[in-house]
């Protein structure tokens, strides 16, 4: 009985001393309009004057695939087909530990309207929006990405 009641205790008290923010996103992309290219959808936040690929905090119990391709509708407008699972990143937020899930996922249909969260989108190929990404984290997802997403041509 102590082992059970031990046991439960501490599977009580992970949830609770577990201090990581978890999150998840999306590198989204779409076929170019002209040519064999691919663009890939950047995202303005004007709270950190940055860009980034459209991603956001899990909600309580949400899987993270879920929150992923809610973060991109909130923040994109667009809906999207999820594909391969790509590298999570893990950075440190105000001395706490962040953990972003992300998924290649390609564009289907949607229009971005600006709002208080994300003030501007950019689709851009691939160089370009590696150049473009605030982050290093963020630029090595391009790469994640190109190998992952099959290009025609």
């Amino acid at each position: 009985m102590n082992d059970a009641t031990s046991h439960a205790t501490s599977d009580d008290a992970t949830p609770r001393t577990d201090r990581t923010i978890h999150a998840a996103g999306c590198v989204l992309w779409r076929r170019a309009p002209h040519g064999d290219d691919i663009e890939l959808c950047l995202v303005h936040r004007p709270r950190y004057d940055d860009y980034s690929h459209p991603k956001g905090k899990l909600k309580r119990g949400e899987d993270p695939l879920t929150g992923a391709l809610r973060e991109v509708a909130e923040e994109t407008g667009y809906a999207c087909l999820p594909g391969t699972v790509l590298p999570t990143v893990r950075y440190e937020v105000g001395g706490r530990p962040k953990q972003v899930s992300y998924w290649a996922a390609e564009a289907t249909e949607g229009r971005f309207v600006p709002n208080d969260e994300v003030d501007h989108l950019l689709w851009l190929v691939p160089d370009e929006a590696r150049a473009r990404l605030t982050h290093a984290h963020d630029r090595t997802l391009v790469d994640a990405l190109l190998a992952a997403t099959p290009r025609h041509g």
